[in-house]
């Protein structure tokens, strides 16, 4: 069953990555770049493929998913930690979807990247002091920085073209 967990790790990273190129490309689409658009794209699509599928993994496969990922199986937590994961993904979605602007979904982009980095922290202690060097656990801490590195432009950009 770790085989699963690492097969819905490789989606997870996967759809992360196809946001990453279809975001960029729709940001440079026109004849000035435009940040918005690009983060209108990106955000509910990075959202739900990392918290949306990190939690429905903690809610039906919490035990294989902590196995993978070198924890103890049924944490009190796991799934009050699954639970947080999915409300990111459905207030991305509604933010979205009621086109409440590119300020409320980073909003909802800066609440799910802070339980993120965090986790990546979190995960990086674990490697280091439990020796713990699952492949789900050490790679948090890299992917975590990848996708803070890929989105750090765009955020900035749509803060500088705001009047």
């Amino acid at each position: 069953m770790i085989m699963l967990s690492n097969i819905v790790d490789i989606i997870r990273i996967l759809l992360v990555c196809a946001a990453f190129f279809f975001g960029y490309q729709i940001g440079f689409a026109g004849e000035e770049y435009d940040p918005a658009k690009q983060l209108n794209f990106m955000i509910p699509l990075v959202i739900a493929a990392v918290a949306g599928i990190s939690g429905l993994e903690g809610l039906l496969f919490g035990d294989k998913a902590a196995e993978a990922k070198g924890y103890e199986k049924g944490s009190k937590y796991q799934k009050q930690s699954a639970i947080a994961l999915l409300s990111y993904t459905f207030m991305a979605f509604v933010v979205s979807a009621a086109h409440w602007g590119t300020l409320a979904e980073l909003t909802v982009f800066g609440a799910f990247i802070f339980f993120f980095i965090f986790s990546g922290l979190l995960h990086a202690l674990s490697a280091i002091r439990d020796r713990n060097l699952a492949w789900q656990n050490v790679n948090r801490p890299f992917i975590t920085l990848m996708l803070i590195a890929g989105m750090v432009y765009p955020v900035v950009m749509f803060f500088t073209t705001q009047n």
